[in-house]
């Protein structure tokens, strides 16, 4: 039920539904001059609203304190890596999650929703562990791990640019990690 109104949404966005006519005498007759919309307007809106799925209808504190929201990634593929600073399974995989970031950089997304630790050390382990390459959420209370159904790490939420996010609760090889990335690329 909820895809139909995916797709519509989409259309109505890429047919430039609700786009207004460029001022008299700056495009020819039977067009529409492009406009841009802020932001911050696109977000509130009804059609960008239904685009975001629930799960990435939050928001955060990256680890140098900056604000996150989850919505930014809706409409494009992104890994969110659950870890925790004192795993050894993190410590091991994250020169490889880094590797596999840093290939898809700019087509995938990477960002590292770090839990179970206080801020300093989440810090630590970005900077020590070399995957300061990418956005690193400081999920203290553990509200984002709760809401993506993690209980242990690492685990990892994959998230097609249809909005499409599947949960893999267990630890992966740089090679496989490597696989599902390149499916998200597409």
């Amino acid at each position: 039920m909820r895809r139909p109104a995916l797709l519509l949404a989409a259309l109505l966005l890429l047919a430039g539904c609700g786009s207004s006519p460029a001022p008299a005498g700056q495009s020819e007759p039977g067009t529409t001059a492009p406009t841009t919309t802020s932001a911050a307007a696109e977000a509130s809106s009804p059609a960008a609203a239904a685009a975001v799925p629930e799960k990435l209808q939050f928001t955060a504190m990256t680890v140098d304190g900056k604000d996150f929201r989850g919505d930014s990634l809706a409409g494009k593929p992104a890994v969110l890596w659950f870890w925790a600073p004192w795993c050894p399974k993190c410590q091991r995989e994250a020169a490889g999650l880094a590797e596999v970031a840093k290939q898809h950089e700019g087509k995938v997304t990477f960002v590292g929703v770090a839990a179970q630790d206080r801020l300093e050390a989440m810090r630590e382990f970005v900077e020590k562990r070399g995957v300061a390459g990418f956005t690193h959420l400081a999920d203290t209370e553990a509200a984002l791990w709760k809401r993506f159904g993690v209980t242990y790490q690492p685990a990892y939420a994959f998230i097609s640019a249809d909005g499409t996010i599947e949960t893999e609760t267990k630890q992966l090889s740089k090679d496989a990690l490597a696989a599902r990335v390149a499916g998200l690329a597409g």
